[in-house]
Parts: C-alpha cells; structure tokens; sequence
C-alpha cells in the first residue's frame, strides 16, 4: 500500500510535465512555422503598415498564422476608434478593417495608442531601424510599449526559422 501512495503524486507529475513539454514543442513549432511563412511573404511588414495607414494611425502589426494561413494584421486608430486592418501578404492591399469595440483586443488597442501618444516616432521608421541592425532578418511583429517611461517598440524579426525581439526607441 505504501508504493501506492507515492506513485498516484509522482504519475500526476510526470503526466503533467509531459504535457507541459509537448506543448511547448507546439508553441516552438508553430514559431518555427511563422517564420518561415514571413520570410516567403511578398509584402512586409513595413508596406503592410503603409497601406493600412489609409484607415488611420498604425498602433500595431504584425504576421501571424490564421487557421493554417500567414495573415498581416495591423491595429490602427482613427477619431478614436479603433480597427484591425488585415493586409494582402502577396499585394500589400487592404483586404478589410473592422473596428474594435470590446474585449481583448479592445484593451490591447487602448494600451498601444496611449503608448503611440508618446512617441516621437512611426512604428514603420522603428522597423526600418531594427531591421538595419540586423541583416538577413524579415519583420514579423511590431508592438509599442512603455520602458521606464519612455515610448519604444518591440520589433519580433525572423531569420530562417530563428525569431527574436529588438527594442528601439519611439
């Protein structure tokens, strides 16, 4: 009876961290395939930001795979509302802009334009500067933010199926 006790915890352990690991291996998966997505899109992130701009101020962008699909969604804010823009990755054409009224995104949109409020700068001008500093690398995602008081953006870059985050001033 003892050896019963201590296998039903260390069982629930190990099934838990199983679990933990294969999901991680999905999360890393999936980053893996979003890069190698970006790196074939015709349009970047930057001309993705660019055609958006016709439906107000870009907060966000950013690649990302929807439902199989690499899909370039950029938040813009225009008369104080706001709108998720989605952008052809093959002809950098806006496809459509729908507002953002609630939720999560909502509250995301709300935090990146008091964000954008402070900043000196374009989202599109800290791309450029993250991508000069780093050859061979393609825009994924750029997202403002606060540090120490200060506006920058966290530009996500991808190389081959390697990502990461430069911080650039705004």
């Amino acid at each position: 009876m003892n050896t019963m006790t201590w296998r039903v915890p260390v069982l629930a352990l190990a099934a838990v961290c199983w679990g933990a690991t294969l999901a991680a291996q999905e999360e890393e998966g999936s980053h893996g395939a979003l890069a190698k997505a970006v790196m074939g899109a015709r349009v970047s992130l930057e001309r993705g930001l660019a055609a958006s701009a016709s439906h107000g101020q870009p907060i966000s962008a950013k690649f990302e795979m929807e439902e199989g699909k690499l899909q370039l969604s950029v938040y813009t804010m225009k008369d104080g509302k706001f709108f998720e823009v989605i952008v052809d990755h093959n002809t950098g054409t806006v496809v459509k802009a729908e507002p953002i009224a609630e939720g999560e995104d909502y509250t995301a949109a709300q935090s990146q334009s008091a964000t954008m409020a402070k900043a000196k700068g374009s989202l599109r001008a800290a791309v450029g500067q993250a991508l000069r500093g780093n050859a061979g690398f393609r825009a994924v995602s750029v997202s403002p933010s606060l540090k120490d008081g200060r506006a920058v953006a966290d530009v996500t870059l991808a190389k081959g199926e390697e990502l990461k985050t430069v911080s650039v001033p705004l």
